[in-house]
């Protein structure tokens, strides 16, 4: 039975539960609620299994807060034996626009500190990521506190739809593939 490592970067604790720096977790528990699994709290993080035609995806909400992530990604991915081809680490990107999609085969960091800390740990950056579009709507000096800050009426609206769509991409990056879902749903 073929792996996969999901990854949804995010705080944990209640306060930082809706904001923008938590997509990862947002799509992670969107998934798992439609699916009907739950989450338990397992080393470094909290783990939920989803089977599908044959594969196994194992859904991870790291508790190591953001700046730590490549700790629990690395454990989980030693753990399970899984390669990191099969590893999908959704973030929050504020170069892109909101809700605009980007999957990527590997990349930088993009001054993003979860994904900084995964590179350092997994001494690469040749891992798949998803990057969901926050925006750069803040005035300067103030990207700690949008980044942190929870979204607004027009977002949180518009995050059902967007939701949806994460959903079905992390389905299609584990029975089609990492090309196929690129080329599917990359600016989306």
């Amino acid at each position: 039975m073929k792996k996969f490592l999901i990854v949804g970067l995010g705080n944990i604790g209640s306060e930082y539960a809706n904001t923008r720096h938590n997509i990862g977790f947002k799509v992670l528990d969107y998934i798992a609620n439609q699916e009907g699994i739950s989450f338990q709290t397992l080393k470094l993080g909290d783990l939920a299994e989803l089977k599908i035609k044959g594969r196994t995806i194992l859904l991870l909400k790291p508790n190591t807060y953001m700046n730590l992530s490549g700790k629990a990604v690395n454990y989980w991915l030693e753990k399970e034996k899984i390669e990191k081809e099969n590893l999908l680490v959704i973030t929050d990107d504020l170069n892109l626009a909101f809700g605009t999609i980007r999957i990527k085969t590997k990349g930088s960091d993009g001054g993003h500190n979860g994904l900084k800390n995964i590179q350092l740990v997994l001494n690469s950056t040749e891992y798949p990521r998803f990057r969901f579009g926050i925006s750069d709507a803040f005035k300067k000096g103030k990207q700690v506190d949008y980044v942190l800050g929870e979204w607004d009426d027009t977002e949180k609206e518009q995050l059902k739809e967007r939701l949806a769509l994460s959903a079905e991409i992390v389905k299609s990056f584990a029975l089609a593939g990492l090309n196929t879902t690129m080329n599917q749903y990359n600016g989306k």
